[in-house]
């Protein structure tokens, strides 16, 4: 006779691990949006009922501000990383999709500025954390570019560290200053990169 909790014990474990990812997912990407709008410090409470959850679930899954810091940056990392293909295959242009995906980085930068001061006793992690966001998303924006230029969109002499350098210089203090939005400028510099008609 069968009773409850029996059956294939394989069949509802990876089901539950399915519904865990799935809704940290949807807790990072609560906290990122929180994060873009009010930065790092915005209250937890908020992130809660973005995600539609209450306050305790995300000290569940995030014990300390700083954990769920860090697991937002990965999130983005991953998340700008996944774009860039797929925004090549969906958009009308190569020049379309970088510029989709730029707004993206950008994004994310507003986000990650307010990682160092969360950070500060932990330079080896911090160091860490940014290698592996260069090592996932300079290849990313290095294939969104070539692919640009080789639909002739752009000038083939732009690398990818160096727009992404200047990216992330113009974005330098927007998550304080709530009348600059580097979008305009970076938009200016996207478009900067088309080929002369």
């Amino acid at each position: 006779m069968a009773h409850e909790g029996d059956g294939d014990p394989g069949r509802a474990a990876p089901r539950r691990r399915a519904d865990a990812r799935r809704n940290e997912r949807t807790l990072l990407d609560a906290a990122a949006a929180i994060f873009v709008i009010s930065g790092v410090e915005a209250p937890i409470r908020d992130i809660a009922a973005r995600a539609g959850v209450g306050v305790g679930t995300i000290y569940r899954h995030f014990p300390t501000r700083a954990d769920l810091i860090i697991a937002v940056y990965r999130h983005q990392v991953e998340s700008c990383a996944e774009a860039g293909p797929a925004l090549l295959a969906s958009s009308a242009s190569p020049h379309a999709a970088l510029a989709r995906w730029v707004h993206l980085f950008v994004d994310f930068l507003v986000t990650k500025h307010g990682l160092a001061a969360v950070l500060q006793s932990d330079e080896a992690g911090f160091e860490a954390l940014h290698a592996y966001f260069i090592d996932r998303l300079v290849p990313v924006c290095s294939d969104l570019l070539r692919a640009a230029a080789d639909a002739a969109e752009i000038r083939s002499d732009v690398d990818a560290y160096t727009l992404m350098r200047g990216i992330g210089n113009l974005c330098i203090g927007a998550e304080t200053d709530l009348r600059y939005d580097p979008r305009r400028l970076v938009d200016l510099l996207i478009e900067g990169l088309r080929r002369p008609r």
